[in-house]
This record gives structure tokens, sequence and C-alpha cells, in this order.
């Protein structure tokens, strides 16, 4: 059986969590090049390349031998976020869903910012998570092609991997960082009433 995973952990600061733990960077080959991933490590063995300390691997070899590599990846939202209490607070609140809709506001926005135009393609209103996850699926090379379809439509298609291998989220991806998406909109809604 293969074993393959796509484990993503967020951090306000990466660098704290790897001081503390022992890992080994993970690398990409492309072109007899290697460099350095930008967010994976391994924190099992994994053989390593005496002259850099990093894996002597490609990451994508390393997931068909059964390594399993983690991203960890710096999400500076969780920086204006003061303990966990705190995040459980902004996760159980509803989330201002009107102001997507203004423009100052989305541009602000983790993961969306930069697609407020095609926001206001979709015939329908991104008013939840579920719908959110789908918009942050839909935005992906993989399902732009469902941008401006009814949510019930884009719901059939948006979870299913494309044949073209092109880029696309998993459903699990999109539902964590749509409910990121909802955080970030309730510390921002915070901080604009404080002004």
């Amino acid at each position: 059986m293969k074993f393959t995973s796509d484990v993503d952990i967020d951090f306000a600061d990466r660098d704290l969590i790897l001081k503390l733990i022992k890992h080994v960077p993970a690398v990409i080959v492309n072109q007899d090049k290697t460099v350095k991933h930008n967010t994976g490590v391994y924190v099992t063995e994994i053989p390593t390349d005496p002259r850099t300390g990093h894996s002597a691997i490609d990451y994508r070899q390393a997931e068909s031998r059964g390594y399993v590599k983690l991203d960890f990846l710096n999400v500076s939202v969780y920086g204006l976020v003061s303990s966990q209490e705190h995040l459980s607070q902004l996760i159980q609140q509803q989330p201002p869903w009107h102001k997507l809709y203004d423009q100052s506001f989305c541009e602000q926005l983790i993961h969306i910012g930069n697609h407020y135009n095609t926001l206001l393609r979709m015939p329908e209103p991104v008013d939840s998570i579920p719908r959110l996850a789908m918009f942050l699926a839909l935005i992906r090379p993989g399902k732009k092609h469902l941008i401006g379809q009814d949510w019930k439509s884009v719901a059939a298609k948006v979870w299913v991997k494309p044949d073209d291998d092109s880029y696309y989220f998993k459903k699990s991806h999109s539902v964590a960082y749509a409910q990121l998406v909802a955080v970030h909109m309730n510390l921002l809604n915070l901080a604009n009433q404080g002004n």
C-alpha cells in the first residue's frame, strides 16, 4: 500500500518550533539543481546530505519511498491571536460575511485579498464556511473553470481531482483555510470597531 500525505501545520513563527525539534529540511531537485524546500521538514530519520544537513532525497522521491514531510508554514494571522482561548472565541464567532464585499476589507484578508473581482463574479454570496472553502478551491488553476457557477454546481465538481494534474485544493485544505480566513475576518472586524 502506498502512503501519501500532505500535512501542513501553521505557526505564527515557524522558527520557534524548529528550534525545539530535531528536523531535516526537505529539498527540491529540478534539472540537477537542488534547493531547500521553503516549508518542508522531516522529523523522522531520512538520508541526509552531510554537507548541507538537508535531505539527500527530493521530497517527491522521499514521499514515494514512504517518508512523511511536514510543511511548517508561517501564518502571520496567528501573531494576532493571544491564546488558545482567544482562537477558540474567534472560531466560534460568526464572521461579518457582508464585509467580504467591501473591497478595502476583502483586500486585507489572507488567502483571498487578491481575489475580490473573482468574488464579485460568483452569482451567489460567500456567506458560510462551506462556501468560502469552495471559493478558495475554485481560485486554484485546476478549478478556475467553475468561477461564475452557482454553489450547487460548484459543489458537485470542486472536490474532484482534475484529470490534467493541474493544481487544486483538497476539501480538507480548503475547509481549514476557510476557517483561517473567517478568524482573520473576525480579527479585522474587531480592530475596525476599536477605531
